[in-house]
């Protein structure tokens, strides 16, 4: 019989993107690193300060760019209710983090859980199912045509000095009208803000993997002035790069590299 609930905890090695389906809801969760996912024409990046909700049987896509420790919960259909959307990615609160860290526990697809374990798997799903229903703005729409595909690849290839439309679209074959166009017409954005995305996606990602200072972040990806790159990721998250890496690092201080 298998069980309403259990914790599969893993340290995956960098692997190109799959397709996943399960055949349970699916609370995916990176307790250390980050991976990327796509579905539903839209791409994020998860880091340990951020979640996704998966409905049983909704196909994804994930991307692992470098080692990882998942964390990820797996509910039963039949024991609980689905997920108010078929895929939503929401930032993590510490009480959903201790929660799902303390799921661990509880690893065994075929094992029955105690009155205790079943306790807090419940209280899991009741936090992070309220969570689910706020997501996160901090995504980035898909391409939808090869060309756009391998201008968007090109571009995130290079943040730190970026081609621009010019140069892309020579490189691709299009006119650089065209190429503006189609950025609009397939991702509802410009050019340049697709590449404040990527920077800001890249950004959260080395939060998360890296020792990096804000500031050796910040330059890294093009950014000519400390102020700018925390004005951006503020306005891209809600929050200071420093306040954002203590939110699911908070064991480490200051960052002497910037606030």
């Amino acid at each position: 019989m298998s069980a309403e609930a259990y914790c599969l905890t893993q340290v995956f090695e960098p692997a190109p993107a799959a397709e996943f389906r399960m055949d349970r809801h699916y609370l995916l969760y990176a307790a250390r690193g980050t991976m990327r996912l796509e579905a539903q024409g839209r791409r994020w990046s998860l880091p340990p300060a951020r979640a996704a909700l998966i409905a049983a049987d909704t196909p994804v896509i994930i991307t692992l760019p470098r080692r990882l420790t998942a964390c990820s919960v797996l509910f039963s259909p039949g024991h609980i209710g689905p997920p108010p959307a078929p895929v939503s990615v929401f930032e993590m609160t510490p009480l959903a983090r201790a929660l799902v860290l303390e799921c661990r526990a509880w690893g065994d697809p075929e094992g029955q859980l105690s009155d205790h374990a079943r306790l807090v798997f419940q209280t899991l799903g009741s936090v992070t199912w309220r969570l689910s229903a706020s997501p996160s703005p901090t995504t980035l729409p898909a391409p939808k045509s090869a060309a756009l595909a391998r201008a968007v690849e090109m571009t995130e290839a290079h943040l730190e000095d970026p081609p621009d439309v010019a140069e892309l679209a020579r490189q691709i074959g299009l006119t650089p009208r065209t190429l503006a166009r189609r950025f609009s017409q397939e991702m509802g954005m410009s050019w340049r803000a697709v590449l404040r995305r990527l920077r800001m996606i890249r950004a959260i990602e080395q939060l998360a993997e890296t020792p990096d200072t804000v500031a050796q972040i910040a330059y890294g990806l093009g950014y000519n002035s400390l102020s700018a790159f925390n004005a951006a990721f503020r306005d891209f998250t809600g929050q200071s790069p420093t306040d954002y890496r203590r939110s699911f690092r908070p064991d480490e201080g200051e960052d002497p590299g910037g606030p």
